[in-house]
Order: structure tokens, then sequence, then C-alpha cells
């Protein structure tokens, strides 16, 4: 079980059992929301010593590091590295989801 703040919250634990009938336990796939469906509070842009480190600019945004892929799908990024690669890069920060909204 995923923790409530993760972006697999919300998604259905469904199972596998192999041929020689082992269950194996996983979660459905998650899809990335476009992000013109994710509401947005505001913009900022990544500051020096943020390079790589997207839970750092969730800290200063959202006050929570482990909700670096609300920014990530408010940005429609796939490798939240990319989105943080340069100082000055521009995002999008989304207004707070409620637990486990993960989309």
């Amino acid at each position: 079980m995923a923790d409530s703040k993760s972006r697999y919250a919300d998604l259905a634990q469904l199972t596998y059992t192999t041929p020689q009938g082992v269950e194996v336990v996983y979660s459905a796939r998650r899809f990335l929301p476009p992000a013109w469906r994710v509401r947005a509070q505001g913009t900022t842009t990544v500051a020096a010593g943020e390079e790589g480190r997207l839970d750092l600019v969730a800290w200063r945004t959202l006050r929570d590091p482990l909700l670096f892929w609300q920014i990530a799908d408010a940005n429609n990024a796939m490798s939240p590295f990319e989105l943080v690669a340069r100082v000055g890069t521009p995002l999008r920060v989304p207004a707070p989801q409620p637990a486990g909204g993960g989309s």
C-alpha cells in the first residue's frame, strides 16, 4: 500500500498469478493528467542549488518535499530531473490537492 501522499495512493491494487501459482500484487498503471487539468496556484523558477532536485522546489513552494510529483504533473513532466535541470526554468506550481490526490 502506498503512502497517502503518494501519486499511487488512489490506484487499484491488482493481483497477477504466475503459472507456478505465485500471487504478485501490484498497482494499476498511472497515467499523467494533462497539465491543463492541474489547477495552478502560481509559478516559480528553479533557484540556484535546486538543479536536479524537484523535492527542494516542492519544499519551497508546497512545504512538503514528497509532493514533488504534483509539480511534475502540473508541468507535463515524465522526468523530474529534466524539469529542474537549469536555474531559472519556469515552473507551474499546483494548488494544494487532497491527500492521495494522485491522478
